[in-house]
């Protein structure tokens, strides 16, 4: 089921997997999602461990990571940048050595691209991207696992991010979809388009698999859309531009008569989460019938398990 080539490898972004990589992560996704249905208890990761880098703060991430892998009989240790000398006393290539030695993966979650990069450079050991300010790539493949339990495939469905263009998730959302022939449109004020080295990648790998991506401001393009998903306007470590963000966003809210645009009644909405309700979508959406937060928060466990019994 899972491709040989992804045993000992780092996940940092989705565009170092191929498409065949990548659906064979989501086929096991599904599997060990039924098993825990089942109530099937197992201990694939037993006398295994698991350093936890954060310094960001998580609810999703940390407590998926944490329950995948200690379910599976491992140790995770969560690693606070209190708690470690990551960057400050010690570099980040001396602690990433170090913690190869005392661990099977890491899991960071931060800021800097170049810090998961170093990590995975020097650890030895898979090292996973919980976030960066860059990418997110957990968090899109628990969307996309969504939308094949919304649709039945993820092939030629039609995933509308509105908001910030130039966020990590939508960056994220972009290379997959590229990858695995999802059309993605990014609805964005000019101003926070996403950046022209990830488009032209991008372009390149949509051409391969047959995905069209679209930059767009015009809120009428969400016609026809199978998900329209969103993220908050303000990311943390963002919090000096709010007025400014507020300003350019104020029209992009997700609301019942954005939905409505779609022209179906099928479409669901999607968002990473944490939301701030009110802003960049309203309340009656992400509480409504047509929300499927609630089932993508769940599948970041299943798909971060999957991510670590295919590597581990």
């Amino acid at each position: 089921m899972v491709s040989a080539s992804l045993r000992g490898r780092s996940l940092l972004t989705w565009l170092d997997f191929s498409a065949e990589e990548i659906r064979s992560l989501l086929a096991l996704s599904r599997a060990v999602k039924e098993e825990n249905k089942r109530g099937e208890i197992h201990q694939r990761f037993l006398g295994k461990s698991l350093a936890l880098i954060f310094e960001k703060r998580s609810t999703r991430t940390r407590c998926a990571f944490e329950t995948a892998f200690g379910e599976e009989g491992g140790h995770p240790v969560f690693l606070s940048t209190a708690d470690i000398q990551l960057g400050a006393k010690e570099s980040i290539e001396d602690t990433a050595r170090v913690l190869g030695r005392m661990f099977n993966a890491i899991q960071f979650r931060g800021f800097q691209q170049a810090t998961v990069e170093a990590l995975a450079r020097y650890a030895g050991v898979p090292v996973y991207n919980g976030l960066t300010g860059s990418f997110h790539p957990t968090q899109v493949l628990a969307d996309i696992m969504t939308l094949e339990e919304n649709f039945g495939s993820h092939q030629g469905k039609r995933l509308c991010f509105v908001g910030d263009g130039r966020n990590n998730v939508a960056r994220s959302l972009m290379a997959l979809c590229a990858k695995l022939g999802v059309h993605f449109t990014v609805i964005t004020p000019q101003a926070l388009n996403p950046d022209a080295e990830l488009l032209q990648i991008c372009a390149g790998l949509a051409a391969a698999s047959g995905a069209a991506i679209r930059i767009t401001a015009d809120l009428e393009e969400v016609a026809g859309a199978d998900a329209l998903y969103t993220d908050v306007w303000v990311s943390m470590g963002e919090e000096a531009v709010r007025e400014e963000r507020m300003r350019l966003l104020g029209a992009y809210q997700v609301n019942q008569a954005l939905m409505e645009k779609t022209g179906r009644r099928d479409t669901i909405f999607l968002h990473c989460l944490p939301a701030v309700k009110g802003e960049e979508v309203s309340p009656e959406v992400i509480d409504g019938p047509q929300s499927r937060a609630w089932d993508e928060a769940e599948n970041r466990k299943h798909t971060i398990k999957a991510i670590m019994l295919a590597t581990l």
